[in-house]
Order: C-alpha cells, then structure tokens, then sequence
C-alpha cells in the first residue's frame, strides 16, 4: 500500500533522528575507549552500555515505522470501508424515498429497473460485510477439512457468478478435463476454498472486459492440483504485482474506479496458506493477469 505523504515524511524523521542517535552513540563509544583503552573493566561496562543504547533505538524506531504503517493500513481500512458501505446506502435510500414518493406515477419497467438497482446494492452491501468478516477469520479460524471436488466447487463458483452478474454463459469458460482427470480432489475446508474461488471469478470480472472472458483450468502435476484463471482485462504493471496480495492494497488504475476495499486477494492468500497451498500472479499491463493456486491433492495426502 503506498505510503502518503505526511507519513512519508513522519518515516524520514524517524529515520534520520535514529541515523543521528546511532552516529552520536558511536562516537561516544570510541571516546570512552580511547579514554578508558588502559582499564579493562570499564572499557568493557562502556562498550555494553552503548551496544545495549544503540540496540534500543534502533528498536524504537523500527517499532515506531511499523506503528505508522500500521495506522496507515487502518485509515486507508476506514476510508474504503466506509466509501463501500456508504455508496450503496445512499443509493438504496435515494430508491426508496422515490419509491414511496412517486412510486404511484411510475410505470412497471422503470420500477423493476429500481428494484434490480436495489437488489444489486444489497449485494455490494453483503459483499463488503463479508470481506470484512472474512480478514478477520481468515487464516484463523479452524478449518472443517474434508474432500473436496475441485472441478466441481469451480463449476459452482462459476454458475453463481454468471447468474448473480447477470453474464451470458460463455463469459466464463472452464477448461475440459485432461484424460482420466475428470474428478481431482483436494482436502480442505469446502466454505473457505468456495470464498476464495469466488473472489477471485469477481476480481477477473471486475478488471475485466466482459467481452473477452475469463478461462479456468484445472490439472493435476507432482502430487498438487494447480488451478488457473486468466483473464484478458488491463493487467497489473509490474510495479504493483508485489503487493497484489497486501491487505487494503489498492492499485493506482483501480482506486475510485472500481469498487472494492482492497481486501479480496488477502482473503484469498490467506485461506491458501492455511491450506497449506500457495498462490501467485502473473501479469502484463493491458494483456491480463493469470492467477495459479496449487493445493495438494487429496488421495497424495492421505496416502
């Protein structure tokens, strides 16, 4: 997540005062062995004494850098939560006081148009609250392990996303199954793995043309399943891949554009981890992001 500039300038300060302190502390150090060189028992206390204040800022200023950051995090946190949460309400209100107003003047297609409008803020409304639950347990929770169809929890995924998005069956196409691969299991927690799934079909649809479609995979290789999803959006420049997975992390092309809190793919990082999976991206600015988890396959690990 991009520092801003008032907390920029704080992590200089900091910095600098430290850089200072340090300087200072070594230089009274080589005084006092200069001085003391001849007495080996207070040379020795000197040399402790200072290691020990030189440990202790450095400390202190790690400490405090991590404190801004972390206060950053949470106001960036408060500000896309409350812009996620506010936006919706807002509409929904507006809706509903036209309704109750002029509710009797308007024809049936444009009610029906106010409440798809309304429908659809509920959902960005549950959407958010959800993610919101989601960091909060996610990685951390205990997980309900048990075999889970892969093919067909993204056969799930997929079907739900095209009716809740309103998208024409063929926007999202899943791969056909290698020979003898129809069913590949993994052990997990079938909840956890479906939210992490959907989130990242969202995210592709998001970022995505609705014209060019998302493809999924799914193939088994050394005792894992790999899943795949590429999309053929904007892409992610090269400077932001790193950070794709960092909690509220928003980048520069989406931020006020595209709805969200910056809280989805640490979701998903999370649930992979604890599955004892990894995930990671590929991608080229204005040709697509390809998105791989691997997880280990079922029969591999009780085996």
């Amino acid at each position: 997540m991009p520092v801003s500039p008032g907390r920029r300038g704080a992590i200089a300060f900091f910095v600098t005062v430290c850089v200072s302190l340090v300087v200072l502390a070594i230089a009274l150090n080589i005084g006092w062995i200069v001085l003391n060189w001849r007495e080996a028992v207070p040379l020795l206390l000197g040399v402790l004494v200072f290691a020990a204040i030189i440990a202790g800022l450095i400390l202190n200023t790690t400490f405090l850098i991590r404190e801004i950051r972390r206060n950053e995090q949470h106001d960036a946190f408060v500000n896309s939560v409350t812009h996620e949460l506010k936006t919706p309400v807002t509409s929904l209100r507006l809706h509903l006081e036209t309704l109750k107003v002029r509710g009797h003047a308007l024809d049936e297609a444009k009610r029906q148009e106010f409440y798809d409008t309304m429908l659809e803020d509920s959902e960005r409304l549950l959407t958010t609250i959800e993610h919101v639950l989601q960091t909060g347990r996610a990685g951390r929770a205990p997980l309900h392990k048990s075999r889970v169809d892969l093919r067909g929890l993204v056969d799930e995924c997929v079907t739900s996303t095209l009716t809740r998005r309103h998208l024409s069956s063929d926007t999202i196409r899943v791969m056909p199954p290698r020979t003898g691969e129809t069913t590949i299991e993994v052990m997990g927690d079938r909840e956890e793995l479906r939210g992490a799934i959907m989130n990242l079909i969202d995210n592709a649809v998001k970022y995505s043309d609705t014209n060019s479609g998302l493809d999924i995979s799914a193939r088994r290789s050394d005792g894992q399943v790999v899943l795949t999803l590429r999309d053929y959006g904007r892409g992610i420049p090269e400077t932001e891949l790193p950070h794709i997975f960092e909690k509220f992390y928003r980048g520069k092309q989406s931020s006020g554009k595209i709805s969200g809190a910056g809280l989805g793919l640490a979701i998903v990082r999370a649930v992979i981890d604890a599955h004892g999976g990894k995930i990671w991206a590929e991608s080229r600015q204005g040709e697509g992001s390809t998105f791989h988890i691997a997880l280990p396959v079922a029969n591999e690990v009780n085996s």
